[in-house]
């Protein structure tokens, strides 16, 4: 809507509008009284020219009617129409006078003899006041005889009292304040602002696309570029397009009208292109087909529609280097280190509204706390922030290990430590030294644990994970590799998406079932397999995080994949030394033991995982004779595990236990 100056706009509109409703009402007074035979014709237009001429001047802008008629190109008697329908709803004298008429309320009829310059194509269906919808025949199947109402909606924009569809509440919403813009995405509004072909004013309005990862940034983006060109800006989900066609017609109509009336825009945010909901694809394909409305599209990805001329900007999240210095800004003088400002930018990926609500959090919750509780909070609610992406798509494991629990060769120890310098270190060394502009690609750390089972991979990614204070997600492979082609690729690009703002270890455990070697194209469905594979090595380079992948089988691993891996860790079975290792930790202080001998238990050849079990059934059977953990419950807790494994213990295994 046309901002108001003057304080008494409002005021001078009104006795603007009523003076016209007057001269209408005369118009109308004459006709009943020719058809009453009781008088002649009257000048009523230059009775008030003078007056309508003072207010007019008096006023900051023009008057919504004048506005309105000029926004939907009405002629003098279609304008003349809406006052007649006005007048009745805002002028009780006028309803008695036109229920003096033949038809005792108003018409068409009515309309044609009264106003002046009347022309049938007034009421043409599509005539301005019917397509738009400024009035209403509540009998359509007499033009001339129905009875018109001016729609409410039009009615309170010419009073100037507000003027928003009710009908519309259930579609869209208005858009948020807009927030701070990064200089990268200043720099789209500025590029989208000066499109020379954005025709904001005319009919036919192009498409403007921002598409990316950017999702909350490109709202903002939107919301400033309306700002610069002086628009309202509306919102409204794709989810919410009437599937009907006809509903869709008149909701795409409505909304058309809307915009004219407030000089507004419309954001549709888009589903995923690849949805599943054909008829959601459908629907806003017509919906966009037939909304002449400036659209403002968002989504992950850039759309076509043909028909529509469409301008499309990709918006991807601020750089490191300005999400650091966002930072910065918002902690007006609290004291955090570069180092670890850098440390929260290089595992976060956050929007300036997603630092914001951060930042808004910890300085409600953490008071007068030094540097380091403040960074500490800092640092969970951007956790939290990040981990409602993956709660519905992975299981995350609460890490209950510490590298005490860890009984490993020195090679695969120093790993490990190596991959926790390298996330805490990745700032430093991509934005601070450069390689991410001189390397853009394969800047996600992924790692190989290969070794047999129970040999300690889950437990180094728990290891991990509390040593880097990042939540840890086992993705269960059950859910995520399918038969249907296309279906394994969706599965990781939604885990992908939603882990790529950080925050989180991605562990695939038992990855050769996913990520084993590419196939030999025989059918479409090696095509396709080869294809998903592709895509992964693709995700896996491009990711910002840390994903683990275990295996049993390293051999069955692509070598195409293992060239994109940062680390490989063998996990080997653990001999002697390593097993009277585990068991020497593997009873918790408070678990009472007796004569326990630890070098007769080594001689059991199982894997750490394995010794976990044993030790745990034998407490069991320890607790359940209200006696400590001795020799004999562990023989039996481990002849039960042998047999899992279907095998046997022997002799030189036991002997000397009893």
């Amino acid at each position: 809507m046309i901002s108001q100056q003057g304080s008494n706009y409002v005021e001078l509109n009104q006795r603007y509008l009523l003076a016209e409703v007057n001269r209408v009402k005369k118009l109308v007074e004459q006709s009943v009284d020719r058809h009453n035979e009781r008088t002649g014709h009257v000048d009523v237009q230059s009775e008030h020219d003078h007056e309508l001429e003072k207010l007019r001047d008096m006023m900051d802008a023009p008057p919504y009617l004048d506005i309105l008629c000029c926004i939907f190109g009405l002629s003098r008697f279609e304008r003349d129409l809406i006052l007649l329908c006005a007048g009745i709803e805002l002028d009780s004298a006028f309803v008695s006078l036109v229920e003096k008429s033949v038809r005792s309320y108003a018409n068409f009829s009515l309309a044609l003899a009264s106003l002046s310059e009347p022309h049938w194509s007034a009421l043409s269906p599509a005539s301005p006041l019917r397509y738009w919808r400024l009035i209403e025949l509540l009998d359509p199947r007499s033009l001339t005889d129905s009875q018109l109402r001016i729609d409410e909606c039009v009615l309170h924009y010419l009073t100037g009292l507000g003027y928003f569809d009710e009908r519309l509440s259930g579609y869209i919403r208005p858009a948020p304040l807009r927030g701070h813009l990064v200089p990268s995405h200043r720099k789209i509004v500025e590029k989208a602002a000066a499109t020379g072909n954005l025709n904001v004013d005319g009919e036919e309005r192009q498409l403007l696309q921002f598409y990316g990862t950017g999702g909350s940034s490109q709202l903002a983006i939107a919301s400033s570029l309306c700002d610069a060109l002086g628009l309202n800006l509306m919102m409204m989900g794709a989810s919410t397009i009437p599937r009907d066609r006809r509903e869709s017609d008149a909701l795409s109509r409505l909304l058309d009208r809307q915009a004219k009336l407030t000089r507004g825009a419309l954001l549709l945010e888009l589903p995923d292109a690849r949805s599943e909901d054909r008829e959601v694809q459908e629907a806003v394909s017509r919906f966009v087909s037939n909304t002449h409305t400036l659209l403002i599209l968002t989504g992950r990805e850039r759309s076509i529609f043909p028909g529509r001329a469409s301008f499309s900007f990709e918006v991807r999240k601020p750089s490191a280097e300005e999400q650091l210095a966002y930072w910065k800004n918002c902690l007006h003088g609290e004291v955090m280190s570069d180092a670890e400002l850098g440390g929260i930018v290089s595992q976060f990926n956050l929007d300036t509204g997603s630092i914001n609500s951060v930042y808004s959090e910890c300085a409600q919750t953490t008071g007068s706390m030094g540097q380091e509780s403040f960074a500490d909070s800092i640092w969970d609610c951007c956790r939290a922030q990040a981990r409602r992406n993956l709660a519905d798509l992975a299981q995350r494991v609460i890490p209950a290990a510490a590298w005490k629990d860890l009984v490993l060769p020195d090679a695969a120890m120093q790993a490990l430590k190596e991959i926790t310098v390298q996330v805490r270190q990745r700032f430093k060394v991509y934005a601070t030294w450069g390689f991410s502009s001189r390397i853009p690609r394969g800047l996600g750390i992924a790692a190989l644990f290969s070794g047999p089972s129970g040999t300690g991979k889950t437990m180094a990614s728990e290891v991990l994970a509390s040593e880097l204070k990042l939540d840890l997600y086992r993705i269960d492979l059950s859910q995520v590799v399918s038969k249907y082609i296309g279906e394994t690729e969706k599965n990781l690009r939604r885990i992908f998406d939603a882990a790529e703002d950080g925050g989180a270890i991605l562990l695939f455990d038992e990855a050769d079932a996913l990520f084993g070697k590419r196939s030999e194209v025989k059918d479409s469905h090696d095509r396709y397999a080869n294809i998903e594979i592709s895509y992964l090595l693709q995700r896996m380079e491009d990711y910002r995080g840390l994903a683990i992948l275990t295996t049993n089988m390293k051999e069955a691993l692509d070598s195409a994949f293992l060239r994109r891996l940062r680390f490989v860790v063998q996990f080997p079975f653990p001999g002697v030394a390593e097993r009277k290792e585990i068991w020497d930790g593997i009873f918790p202080a408070d678990t009472p033991t007796r004569n326990l001998d630890v070098e007769k238990l080594a001689k059991l050849n199982v894997s750490g995982g394995n010794i976990r079990n044993i030790a745990m059934h034998a407490a069991f059977l320890a607790a359940g004779s209200d006696e400590p953990v001795s020799m004999k419950q562990i023989l039996r807790a481990a002849r039960v595990e042998y047999a899992k494994l279907e095998t046997s213990l022997t002799d030189a295994e036991v002997k000397g236990w009893a």
